[in-house]
């Protein structure tokens, strides 16, 4: 005997919805997946490293499931149907385009300023993510959502295959139990183990104990307000030495989708004078949020614009109050999705 819902809950018109977009209501689907869609979005971008292609996914998903509600027996929830029907589409899009990667992929560090950069043709770069409203979605998993964002970690994960990358994702960031991870990826509990045992391996070897959340945490927001404002200050002003005096000592700064990146501080303290500080017209800059990090939008003055114009998303990876890490997402593309103004006088 099935339950009787209350008149008026909010099962109730979930039930009422669903049953309408059975019948080809699009307005009623509509209604039922929308305060789904942010976390299927970074689910997306997890899995493939591009907001552009967790766009791309996301719409996949979403018309999968609208063509595909009718097989969607109601058995477990709404949000794990929608959850296995967006894994696959990222799964075929991994199978499809392969993984991205950051400039620290491809080779060694550059001891000195590469002024010729030309950026390889061939390469899939990791992109940086809009993480504004991006909260605790009630999931169950050891990550946090804003950790499941950050670059080390995401970053990570195009290390591995792309069974491996969902069986993490499903367990460790969303809370699914093993057994609901093998109904939803269609394989057994052996599988879904197995991929968790080597995806695990992978991550620990590649992402700090400390995630940017807890060193956001232990930096302090006043200290990590001034920071960030040196830093952007720094940079307008072309004054290399303060910028300096904001970096740790085995600093990295990487550009993509520029190859050559820079480790230690005599190399990026090189690369600071001769490029961003001397070989670049004057900057501008708003602050944002990126990869649940703090983030600096960098604009760079056009002459036949009149105007300064977008340029990099300048990713902040803080550690013990001092920048550890820079990776500059060079691209005009990557500022619609963070709301930022296409210009600043």
């Amino acid at each position: 005997m099935s339950e009787v819902l209350p008149a008026g809950s909010p099962a109730a018109a979930e039930e009422a919805d669903l049953a309408r977009a059975r019948d080809g209501d699009g307005a009623a689907f509509t209604r039922l997946v929308q305060p789904l869609r942010r976390e299927l979005h970074a689910h997306c971008y997890r899995m493939l490293g591009s907001v552009h292609d967790a766009d791309d996914a996301l719409q996949d998903a979403l018309l999968r499931a609208w063509r595909g509600l009718g097989r969607f027996e109601g058995r477990g929830s709404l949000r794990s149907w929608l959850y296995k029907v967006a894994t696959h589409a990222c799964l075929d899009a991994v199978e499809s385009r392969g993984r991205r990667a950051l400039p620290v992929d491809l080779g060694p560090s550059s001891e000195r300023a590469v002024l010729d950069d030309v950026p390889p043709a061939d390469v899939a770069w990791l992109g940086p993510y809009p993480d504004a409203g991006l909260g605790d979605d009630g999931t169950a998993g050891r990550y946090a959502q804003r950790e499941a964002v950050e670059l080390a970690f995401v970053a990570a994960l195009q290390h591995l295959p792309g069974n491996q990358r969902a069986a993490l994702l499903l367990f460790e960031v969303l809370g699914f139990a093993v057994a609901e991870i093998a109904a939803l990826m269609d394989t057994s509990t052996t599988s879904v183990n197995s991929a968790l045992a080597r995806a695990r391996r992978v991550v620990a070897e590649k992402v700090p104990q400390r995630s940017q959340q807890q060193a956001l945490r232990l930096v302090g927001d006043a200290r990590l307000r001034q920071v960030v404002a040196a830093y952007a200050g720094a940079l307008e002003r072309g004054d290399a030495d303060a910028m300096v005096a904001l970096l740790t000592e085995d600093v990295t700064w990487s550009m993509p989708p520029m190859p050559h990146w820079y480790r230690g501080i005599e190399a990026v303290t090189d690369f600071v004078v001769r490029v961003p500080m001397t070989s670049c017209p004057p900057w501008r800059h708003r602050e944002t949020s990126a990869n649940g990090q703090p983030a600096v939008a960098c604009y760079l003055w056009d002459e036949r614009a009149g105007a300064h114009l977008p340029w990099a998303i300048n990713v902040l990876t803080l550690r013990d109050g001092l920048i550890a890490e820079v990776t500059s997402f060079v691209g005009a593309e990557h500022f619609p999705p963070f709301g930022l103004p296409a210009s600043l006088p």
